[in-house]
């Protein structure tokens, strides 16, 4: 991993813990056979990839910090039972 990239995505995401897991999910999927967001030289390893698409924003994240669970829809899918049906 190239310490200039680290730098660099550092600058943008300023919180190590989210870096870390943006740039893990990210190789992660690369290793997959996803086709990276930017333009690399051939050879370039996963992680400076991830580092890249993060320093040239191609990456975001969403914080869910502070939310409830009211919040966020529950999704019903088909064959689950519900409270409702698990008493009857």
């Amino acid at each position: 991993m190239n310490a200039d990239l680290v730098k660099a995505a550092s600058a943008v995401i300023s919180n190590q813990q989210i870096l870390v897991n943006m740039v893990s999910r990210r190789v992660r999927q690369l290793c997959l056979g996803h086709r990276p967001l930017v333009q690399v030289p051939l050879g370039t390893g996963a992680a400076d990839i991830a580092l890249s698409e993060i320093i040239a924003q191609k990456l975001i994240f969403e914080s869910t910090f502070g939310r409830t669970a009211t919040q966020a829809p529950i999704v019903s899918f088909p064959g689950m039972i519900s409270g409702k049906e698990k008493a009857a």
